[in-house]
């Protein structure tokens, strides 16, 4: 088993020294030993009138959720589990979806930057090391207007506490770093970068595209949907289109999906892009 040693706790008043800061989107930082789920927690400190830049942090979440209302439970300190209040009120809320995108690309900047890993984004919202899935983003609406976004990222996870054999995590990876501190640090100086961006631009996409399309492991593969209804496709996923869907090319025509569960069927090009 991991000990105190191998899995120590966050340092709310180390992370808050280093994030909130005059200018900065990061306006207060939280970590709670346990809680059912980091984004109720937001959510209702939101309804309570909390300002944008709210962070919370969990040691350990007894109902985590994922996409398509999937459970996302991990050991005590293995994972960094944390939501973050975002309040874009000056982008059309039309473009909020992007946001689902925006951060996994952060998540996987900061993979890339301070554990020295090849992350990759998976549409709609999952970060992946060579299609093995290390960290995955639940977006939610709430009234505000305001959206939570909730970010689950495996960092000790061994291979006996493994939810799937698809999942992964810093140390079975062997990353650079470890530190929860310094990979949630990272995190939220990338989100908060191009969320800033994001939100200065009117929520245009393009200042999101280039990046997205550069580090994405979906585009230009053969995928399979799990579509919301329960009925599945097949096809090629060609790009994105302007709302953030996913462009597919299917034997039947091209179809343009808001939502869904995308496998990957073969090998990634040398290109995303291509």
């Amino acid at each position: 088993m991991f000990g105190d040693l191998e899995r120590p706790p966050l340092d709310a008043r180390f992370l808050s020294g280093r994030l909130v800061r005059p200018g900065s989107l990061w306006t207060q930082i939280d970590v709670v030993a346990d809680t059912p789920s980091t984004n109720a927690d937001v959510a209702k400190a939101a309804a309570d009138g909390a300002a944008e830049g709210l962070v919370v942090f969990a040691e350990h979440q007894s109902s985590g959720r994922g996409r398509l209302g999937r459970t996302w439970t991990t050991p005590p300190r293995s994972a960094l589990l944390m939501s973050a209040l975002l309040r874009p009120t000056a982008v059309d809320p039309a473009r909020w979806p992007w946001l689902g995108l925006l951060v996994p690309l952060a998540v996987a900047a900061a993979v890339r930057q301070v554990a020295q890993l090849p992350a990759q984004v998976k549409w709609p919202n999952d970060v992946l090391v060579e299609d093995r899935k290390l960290a995955g983003i639940l977006l939610e609406r709430i009234e505000g207007p305001a959206a939570v976004v909730g970010i689950g990222l495996n960092v000790s996870l061994r291979p006996d506490e493994k939810p799937h054999p698809a999942a992964t995590s810093l140390v079975l990876e062997a990353a650079a770093t470890v530190d929860r501190a310094t990979v949630a640090a990272a995190v939220l100086r990338e989100l908060g970068s191009r969320y800033q961006s994001w939100v200065d631009a009117g929520g245009d996409p393009g200042v999101l595209l280039p990046e997205y399309r550069e580090l994405s492991a979906t585009l230009g593969r053969e995928i399979r949907v799990e579509l919301p209804d329960g009925t599945f496709l097949t096809g090629t996923a060609r790009d994105l289109a302007a709302d953030g869907r996913l462009i597919v090319d299917t034997p039947d025509g091209e179809r343009s999906l808001a939502a869904g569960d995308v496998t990957h069927l073969r090998a990634q090009p040398n290109s995303a892009a291509e």
